[in-house]
């Protein structure tokens, strides 16, 4: 059945939009989740906190008259229940049908769906360059992004498709126009916006080195080589070539303040190498990548700030509730940076998580060689990024 075929419950629902939700999970409130959708769909994703229960009973349970008992003994009986489905329709269905038992249950607008279209600006207070740096942050996936502005003018580096018009849109909320669509690398966890926004009117920016891997649209964008700049305002944004995620993979330094490193190093973990070559390729792209950091990242100033492409449920925000660092602290937490070469390979070869899901077809996709409507590119990256080299944090308390 599908979820927009479910029947309208005999009783009111009332329904929580994701925002909330998110704000409820922010605030470490309690809460209890009803996960309606396939334990498959569910174990790759799903919405966890410090203080959230999340349950998983797939709809079907729910479409027999009688419900099973087994499902009654997983719920809390005096406390508030937020089901949810993949669109919001499965679990409506299913909070009706608990309301009718007597529980005290809400249901997620939207469904996973919705909460894949919260997309969050933090300012980076630490930022000490010309200009205010925001980091967008999009919490459904991990995928991290950040405008720049400065006077009348503002660059966004990595952003995501689904989010064209809100870059546009923040530009000018910020009396400043969009001058450049900047990419680190060739992405395989989301569609990047770097076309979309070229197509209206901002100067699209990919790494000269990522052409090779087979981009079909690089004559119609301008390609950054290693030390090229780029002027928003009085800030540069400067071109520092860092492979080792991926053979284009290029970090930008934002006025001497942060290195936007994509998914070169995050501040919990380093890059999975993994994901241009595969398993045959990883231990030399691993070799790439510690040669990066050691020589390009890590001689940089301990105050410049690292600000990724993503963060993992194991990281730690800032206190401006910012996913950077400087690199001075990076050095000091995580091991993996101060490692011999042979020591570092063999770490980041041992855990590292299943690939991103669909990241074939999205890698086809950003290089241009597969086309899909906007829900078809929505749809294709829904789900966890998976883009470091390891499920837990590479960096100590």
């Amino acid at each position: 059945m599908n979820a927009d075929d479910f029947p309208t419950p005999d009783v009111a629902v009332e329904s929580v939009e994701p925002a909330q939700l998110k704000e409820r999970v922010d605030a470490g409130e309690d809460l209890t989740i009803l996960d309606a959708r396939m334990t498959s769909d569910y174990e790759e994703w799903r919405i966890d906190g410090e203080n959230v229960e999340s349950i998983n009973v797939p709809y079907f349970e729910f479409l027999e008259d009688e419900i099973d008992e087994d499902v009654f003994e997983q719920l809390p009986e005096d406390e508030e229940i937020v089901a949810l489905c993949a669109k919001g329709g499965a679990s409506e269905y299913v909070a009706g049908r608990l309301i009718e038992e007597g529980y005290d249950v809400v249901h997620l607008e939207d469904g996973m769906n919705g909460w894949a279209r919260i997309y969050e600006s933090v300012e980076v207070s630490d930022y000490d360059g010309a200009g205010t740096l925001y980091q967008y942050q999009r919490p459904s996936s991990g995928c991290l992004g950040y405008l720049l502005v400065e006077g009348d003018e503002a660059a966004v580096i990595d952003p995501l498709r689904a989010f064209t018009d809100r870059y546009l849109d923040d530009a000018e909320n910020y009396s400043a126009e969009l001058q450049y669509a900047i990419d680190t690398h060739i992405h395989a966890d989301h569609i990047s916006g770097v076309r979309d926004l070229d197509a209206a009117g901002v100067e699209g920016v990919i790494p000269a080195a990522a052409v090779d891997r087979g981009v079909t649209y690089a004559d119609d964008l301008t390609l950054a080589d290693d030390g090229d700049e780029f002027t928003v305002g009085d800030a540069t944004i400067e071109t520092v070539y860092t492979p080792g995620h991926t053979t284009g993979m290029t970090s930008y330094l934002v006025d001497d303040s942060l290195l936007a490193t994509g998914d070169g190093l995050f501040i919990e973990s380093v890059a999975r190498p993994d994901l241009e070559e595969g398993d045959d390729g990883a231990p030399d792209a691993a070799r790439m990548l510690y040669e990066s950091l050691q020589e390009r990242v890590l001689t940089l100033p301990d105050e410049t700030l690292v600000g990724g492409a993503h963060f993992s449920d194991a990281a730690v925000p800032a206190d401006d509730d910012t996913y950077t660092a400087p690199i001075g602290d990076l050095k000091e937490r995580m091991d993996a940076l101060s490692m011999e070469e042979a020591d570092f390979v063999e770490l980041i070869l041992s855990d590292m998580p299943p690939r991103p899901a669909n990241y074939e077809d999205i890698i086809a996709t950003n290089l241009g060689q597969n086309a899909v409507d906007d829900e078809e590119a929505f749809t294709l990256e829904l789900g966890p990024n998976n883009c470091a080299a390891s499920q837990e944090s590479l960096a100590g308390d």
